[in-house]
């Protein structure tokens, strides 16, 4: 089903949602101007360093990729003999034990929250988070929670109480407990940031961020969300297909890829638009190194795709990007709302023509379709 008029695109599958669902569904986007407003700020920019920008974007929208993926199975591929640590059946057959949510200093309340700086525990790693909780009487379960994955910012200039100040509102006014995790190596976390897409690590940062928070005694363990911007979409969906626990997942401008494509599509402005080619010690080149490239290796790289799993998804899935973003590729979440689509999952997809990597011109209104999401698929009942 398509919905398609000024000032976005908006692409949704109800295919799981029946007809009771349907009419849920449209209720819901009809209530849009019952939400909070929303106040952004002027300087709500978080663009990521040009260092990480691997990618010239096209300007125009496209309902359809502009490109042909490269191939990624829906079915779990022919596992390797030896699991690699950034292979989805590597991650699942982890443990996440509950964790302690320690508050660490209490900070500036918001509009109708407390706010504070906590921590946890990731494999033995002490890592701080962000930690809200809204105001009144906690329901009987506890506070539905969304677990908030933040982009890429260099880990030595990362603060725990800087940047995404307008997005964490959003959800914490709303009724829910938001937890956001630092990752490793970054602020006061312990441990050694080595990147998002070479290492587990961050991945495993956040689903022992959701042990944690299942076991946090204002927080309902059956309801919890997890929320996704950029470098977060890639952690965010990989949680989904690793953790039952998530009940729904929203995804902003995400490197959501396959690792075929974000070897090959992901492109450097300064290259005039050609594929990358993979440096020795990248991650690029060290996984081309090792295993050989997609074409002559395509079960290793599908093994370490979470596209390949999408028939696992936890929940349903919300997509937002902006046609002008030169940081991630725009072809990226249109192409994984069709992979979606094509195992039969719940999937809504917006663009949001002209808009940047943060969505800044439509902030307000790619928020609200997400606190919208949540309420429908976390915070109401199961099913």
């Amino acid at each position: 089903m398509a919905y398609n008029s000024p000032p976005y695109t908006m692409r949704i599958n109800f295919n799981r949602i029946g007809a009771a669902g349907l009419g849920l569904g449209l209720g819901v986007l009809l209530a849009a101007c019952s939400i909070a407003q929303l106040v952004v700020p002027s300087n709500l920019a978080l663009g990521e360093p040009a260092a990480e920008v691997e990618f010239t974007a096209s300007a125009s929208p496209s309902p359809q990729p502009s490109f042909t993926p490269s191939a990624t199975p829906t079915a779990s591929p022919t596992p390797t003999p030896t699991l690699h640590p950034l292979s989805i059946e590597w991650l699942r057959s982890l443990e996440f034990p509950a964790s302690e949510v320690s508050v660490e200093d209490s900070l500036d309340s918001g509009a109708n929250y407390s706010r504070y700086l906590a921590s946890y525990r990731s494999e033995g790693l002490k890592i701080y988070a962000l930690l809200t909780v809204p105001f009144g009487e906690m329901p009987d379960s506890g506070w539905p929670a969304v677990i908030f994955n933040h982009g890429f910012i260099p880990p030595d200039e990362y603060r725990t109480t800087e940047r995404y100040i307008a997005y964490v509102d959003g959800f914490a006014r709303n009724g829910y407990i938001v937890f956001r995790s630092d990752y490793r190596g970054h602020a006061d976390s312990e441990g050694v940031a080595r990147g998002g897409y070479g290492s587990p690590d961050y991945t495993i940062d956040v689903l022992n961020a959701v042990a944690a928070m299942k076991a946090f005694p204002q927080a309902d363990p059956a309801r919890i969300g997890m929320w996704g911007h950029s470098m977060g979409g890639y952690i965010t969906l990989r949680s989904l297909v690793v953790s039952e626990d998530i009940r729904a997942g929203v995804i902003w401008a995400g490197v959501v890829a396959s690792y075929p494509d974000l070897l090959t599509r992901w492109r450097r402005p300064a290259t005039g638009g050609l594929p990358p080619t993979p440096r020795p010690g990248s991650w690029r080149g060290s996984l081309a190194e090792m295993f050989g490239s997609p074409e002559e290796n395509p079960s290793f790289w599908a093994s370490i795709s979470a596209n390949s799993y999408l028939a696992d998804l936890s929940g349903p899935v919300q997509l937002h990007h902006g046609t002008a973003d030169t940081s991630v590729p725009l072809e990226f979440s249109a192409t994984l709302y069709e992979q979606i689509l094509d195992v039969g999952g719940t999937v809504e997809y917006y663009e949001y023509p002209d808009d940047n990597h943060n969505l800044a011109n439509y902030f307000t209104t790619a928020m609200q379709r997400s606190i919208q999401f949540f309420d429908r698929y976390v915070k109401g009942p199961p099913g």
